[in-house]
């Protein structure tokens, strides 16, 4: 507990203040946990990252993460790196005559898009209009769904969530993430209702309770499928990337594309 508390403070406050300073001291941050998030994928996979396709997949997590290239060099829209992507792919399914197959190429490329697409929508939270607002709201309001489910499901957590997934999860700690998620955007519109209204507020805690704790579950089922508690060791007591970010990840997509932020 305590080697998880000294680096959850150490790791939480270096990425608070990379998040406040923002620009390109932000987008290399969410760039180099989209990498290493994506090298942790393909190992659950057990894919090696010199295989060609692993290492096309590092180049389109880069280019789809990324806010935007530099020296102002032309950024090309995501949904054109996947669909290269995909195309070179399954090429490469007949040019290496099947060592590189479908399984493996359809795999890459969801990891691609899971990962790349996640970061890249924090990312532009970040450029938004008043961002680290949005970006604060957001997280925080994540970071509630999952204090409130934890100390909720501790104090009256009966019934179990999904057992077969996740066995600790249960559905009174739910609902409890769920209202402390839905209080805090709430308090965010207070302090800022000229940016934030009630109901967009509301909104954006269910979303993010609702949306964040399915992440967690399909992290879970993940793992649970490929026998493997933890996606990597990067953070003592806390696992891997995509062990901290599996709620981000689902999260700021959806509400961007809710239209819920602005």
């Amino acid at each position: 507990m305590g080697q998880r508390l000294v680096t959850g403070i150490i790791a939480g406050a270096g990425f608070i203040g990379l998040l406040i300073a923002g620009g390109w001291y932000y987008s290399v941050l969410l760039l180099l946990l989209a990498l290493i998030g994506y090298w942790e994928f393909a190992r659950l996979n057990k894919q090696s990252w010199k295989r060609i396709d692993v290492l096309l997949g590092f180049v389109a997590v880069t280019l789809i993460s990324l806010p935007q290239l530099p020296f102002e060099w032309e950024m090309p829209a995501s949904t054109t790196v996947i669909w290269l992507l995909m195309l070179v792919l399954l090429c490469g399914t007949v040019f290496t005559k099947n060592r590189i197959n479908l399984e493996h190429a359809g795999v890459m490329l969801l990891g691609a898009v899971y990962v790349g697409l996640g970061f890249h929508y924090m990312a532009i939270t970040r450029e938004l209009p008043h961002g680290i607002f949005w970006s604060a709201l957001t997280f925080a309001c994540i970071w509630a769904s999952d204090a409130g489910a934890y100390f909720v499901g501790k104090a009256i957590g009966k019934t179990k969530l999904w057992p077969s997934i996740s066995p600790n999860k249960t559905i009174e700690g739910a609902f409890g993430g769920l209202a402390v998620a839905i209080i805090t955007a709430l308090v965010f519109a207070y302090f800022r209702p000229e940016w934030l209204a009630y109901g967009q507020a509301l909104f954006i805690g269910l979303t993010a309770a609702v949306a964040g704790q399915l992440g967690d579950l399909v992290q879970s089922a993940y793992k649970r499928f490929r026998n493997i508690k933890d996606s990597g060791q990067l953070l003592p007591g806390h696992g891997g990337v995509l062990d901290r970010t599996d709620s981000w990840l689902i999260v700021f997509p959806l509400v961007h594309m809710l239209g819920l932020l602005l």
